[in-house]
């Protein structure tokens, strides 16, 4: 009974006191309770309680509160989102009877808009014009607008209703982040489409770039030349899994050459008598400066990239050069000894 008394008397005295309970047994097996109080004032909690841990722990202002002032609530601390992590966005505005036209740098790949009150979408016959107006007049709430294009750039706008927008037509620049007017931080994380891999849409870019302006000539064995045309490979390169083409289109003739499309093709090297031809066509992920027209006396540089692959030793990659509306048409042979001397990238020299 004595032991029941001591146990209610220290649930009563728990509210203005934090209790500990030491149970010891003595010789003859019974059990004595001793119920010591440990009062705590307000804002001092004592160190017996206090683990070492918690003891050096302290909010800093990159830290946000359990409560904030306005009534959000995160459940745990949380590190607050400091500005030089933030993309800036750029304003734009919209209208219901006018349509909003933005020139991208490159193909446009991704479009997010944050309200229904918006309508976007690519324009006709162009991969890189996005056009976007308003569903709604006057529509009071200010939403957002995100676009990824294909060199793995990201830009954000802050879309709110005009009724005359200042700017009909924008041309969004190629940002390259040096740290100043620019859209992004400089230690800003690259966007990576599906088809490129572990490898950096920008970076491809910028290999590209690097082959085609020190227009080296690796390869002085693989070229066609026929009614005046000549079509090169000037070399071969790899990086991170994929390759890149460097071919040259050289005109000698005063008649402008008009490219109808450019093919790669892997095929058997020897074909019997009612046997089916197989081929296996490539396509290339990226074509930098590549050239529709050659006028006379000029000639043309265009770098390709295309996923890693190999021939088998009975086949070959043939690369074929089609004239639009003539035909003058060239092509030429690569092995695979030509694929696997592959020139390796460790530099790139662009400026």
């Amino acid at each position: 009974m004595k032991k029941y008394f001591v146990m209610m008397f220290a649930l009563i005295m728990g509210a203005g006191a934090a209790n500990a309970q030491e149970v010891k047994t003595d010789e003859n097996g019974k059990q004595e309770i001793r119920v010591s109080e440990v009062k705590v004032s307000e804002g001092e909690v004592s160190d017996a309680q206090v683990p070492e841990d918690a003891k050096e722990l302290t909010l800093r202002k990159d830290v946000y509160p359990q409560q904030e002032e306005d009534g959000d609530l995160y459940h745990g601390l949380s590190r607050k989102l400091t500005f030089d992590r933030m993309i800036p966005p750029h304003g734009l505005e919209v209208t219901y009877d006018k349509t909003v036209h933005i020139i991208f740098p490159s193909m446009v790949r991704y479009v997010d808009l944050g309200s229904p009150n918006l309508i976007a979408g690519k324009a006709d016959g162009a991969e890189n014009v996005i056009r976007v107006k308003a569903t709604v007049k006057n529509f009071r709430q200010e939403t957002n607008m995100s676009v990824i294009t294909e060199d793995g750039a990201f830009y954000t706008f802050n879309v709110k209703y005009a009724d005359e927008p200042l700017l009909l037509n924008v041309e969004m620049c190629d940002f390259i982040h040096d740290g100043e007017a620019v859209n992004r931080p400089n230690n800003a994380m690259e966007i990576y489409l599906k088809e490129l891999g572990s490898e950096s849409p920008m970076l491809v870019h910028l290999i590209m770039k690097s082959i085609h302006k020190q227009d080296k000539r690796e390869v002085k064995h693989i070229g066609c030349k026929r009614f005046g045309i000549q079509y090169l490979l000037k070399g071969i390169y790899t990086h991170n899994g994929l390759l890149y083409f460097h071919t040259q289109i050289k005109n000698s003739s005063n008649v402008p050459f008009d490219v109808d499309f450019i093919t790669f093709k892997i095929v058997d090297k020897k074909v019997a008598k009612r046997t089916a031809i197989q081929e296996q066509v490539i396509f290339p992920l990226r074509a930098y400066n590549y050239a529709t027209r050659i006028a006379g006396k000029k000639n043309e540089c265009t770098v390709f990239t295309m996923d890693k692959f190999t021939i088998p030793d009975d086949k070959q990659l043939v690369v074929e050069l089609n004239e639009k509306n003539g035909g003058r048409h060239q092509s030429f042979v690569i092995e695979n000894e030509d694929l696997v001397r592959a020139k390796v990238i460790d530099e790139l020299k662009v400026q």
